[in-house]
């Protein structure tokens, strides 16, 4: 494959070389990827990583670095999040972090959402069955905050288009009217600059922008726990987990470990590997690649005559009426996405030019 990198302009990394060298002894795709929006590539530390955990079952060692990786993994999630690790709780997914809010409202409690925004933010409001949620459009959500609204839950970046949402109005918003925010960063964790500080409660999957495997997800919570219960605590939520593992946790973990799921130990053995490759890189760089492709395809799409959603500054592209192309443009190895009739394409700091240039090509076609 031909590589031509948009480089990072400051951070870690001092120069487009280094950016691109790095990249490219992590990945070695065999086609033109660009659906990080649904899953990553795996970095080649990250599957030699996952690789290593397995054998470690497989030949009966002990497992103790598996849960180090836990650690590891929820330090370097805090550090990207920019809130302290006793504030990360480690889990499986967003929807149970959800969950796990969503348990936590008084009946009759009103609950802003964004209009089809991803299922995992939205559904356990509404099965709850005595919840008021009101859903409104996306760039409607902060005027849309009301002295009666519980809670804000939104995606930051919306999985079907791209969108980004104005957090900050948001925020100040929810502030003025005493309401709670939730934010999910799943499709924005690992290329856009993020403040879990921000807000009282937000959560991220670890297989899209982060690169990791399947399997884990992170809750950020307020110092105070915000109210929450571990409703879906198990052994490892006590404060000493191999103490715990019969009867009642006699004592809950003093931090956000309090409300960790049971860790998918394979998983987090990889994805310490590729939060340790997006640091390397520095998410500056990252971020400044990715969005400087984006913006390479809305460009070359308007000479093609087409008109994408608008999502400035995104690093998703959804472009109305594409979306039947998805399975022609998987045939000529150009991997992307179908959503709602949208040809949806998401860059990340494994795609170059190239990559762009042969999905404009094969649409001028």
């Amino acid at each position: 494959m031909d590589y031509d990198f948009i480089g990072p302009q400051s951070g870690p990394m001092e120069t487009t070389e280094t950016f691109e060298s790095l990249v490219r002894a992590e990945f070695t795709p065999k086609s033109t990827y660009l659906n990080t929006a649904s899953n990553s590539l795996l970095p080649a530390r990250t599957v030699a990583a996952l690789h290593e955990a397995a054998l470690l079952r497989a030949e009966g060692r002990p497992l103790t670095s598996l849960y180090e990786d836990v650690e590891a993994c929820r330090a370097a999630y805090a550090r990207l999040a920019g809130v302290p690790a006793t504030r990360v709780a480690a889990g499986a997914s967003v929807a149970a972090h959800t969950g796990v809010i969503a348990a936590s409202l008084p009946a009759g409690a009103e609950v802003l959402t964004a209009e089809d925004d991803f299922t995992s933010v939205l559904n356990p409001f509404h099965v709850r069955g005595d919840l008021k949620v009101r859903t409104v459009p996306l760039e409607r959500i902060a005027e849309s905050v009301r002295p009666d609204t519980a809670l804000v839950a939104v995606s930051a970046v919306q999985s079907a288009d791209g969108r980004i949402a104005d957090l900050p109005a948001l925020r100040e918003a929810a502030r003025a009217h005493g309401a709670r925010t939730y934010v999910d960063f799943s499709q924005a964790a690992g290329w856009l600059p993020m403040d879990a500080d921000a807000y009282d409660f937000t959560a991220s999957v670890s297989f899209k922008w982060l690169l990791g495997p399947h399997g884990a997800a992170f809750l950020v919570v307020p110092e105070d726990f915000g109210g929450l219960t571990p409703v879906l605590s198990g052994w490892v939520a006590g404060e000493q987990p191999w103490d715990s593992c019969y009867g009642p946790v006699a004592e809950l973990a003093h931090s956000a470990r309090r409300f960790d799921l049971t860790h998918a130990l394979f998983t987090f053995a990889g994805l310490r590997r590729s939060l340790d490759l997006i640091e390397e890189l520095g998410l500056a760089a990252v971020h400044a690649h990715d969005v400087a492709l984006a913006d390479r395809f809305r460009a070359g799409l308007a000479t093609l005559g087409h008109e994408p959603v608008p999502a400035p500054g995104s690093a998703i592209v959804s472009v109305p009426g594409l979306g039947g192309r998805q399975p022609g443009l998987s045939r000529a190895g150009i991997e992307v996405s179908d959503r709602a009739g949208n040809l949806r394409a998401a860059f990340h700091l494994f795609n170059t030019t190239a990559d762009v240039d042969r999905l404009l090509d094969a649409l001028s076609g």
